[in-house]
């Protein structure tokens, strides 16, 4: 499963149902750009979990609604809501272990 990359016009839709992860980050943020093969490969591997990625220099709107105030941060949300989030560069077997405990 591919990550989807989310704007103001479709965060609501594609969180509103199921169980979202979504990757707080930004292009110019050397931690999130080494975040983002990890989120690709889990993508791959988690499959009752939708993966997907905010821009928040295109985004301000998003990340301040839901107080992210450092890069990266994790959110997964479960149908619309915030269950749990994580901040920073995590090792891929961390997150997956992290991902997995919340299903």
């Amino acid at each position: 499963m591919a990550v989807m990359h989310l704007t103001k016009e479709n965060f609501e839709a594609e969180t509103a149902n199921g169980i979202i992860l979504v990757d707080f980050g930004a292009g110019w943020c050397g931690p999130c750009r080494m975040l983002g093969p990890i989120f690709e490969e889990l993508s791959g591997e988690i499959g009752q979990v939708k993966f997907a990625k905010v821009d928040i220099t295109e985004c301000e709107e998003i990340a301040q609604k839901f107080s992210v105030m450092s890069i990266p941060t994790i959110i997964l949300f479960k149908d619309g809501k915030e269950e749990d989030r994580m901040m920073g560069l995590v090792p891929k077997d961390a997150l997956k272990d992290w991902v997995e405990s919340k299903l």
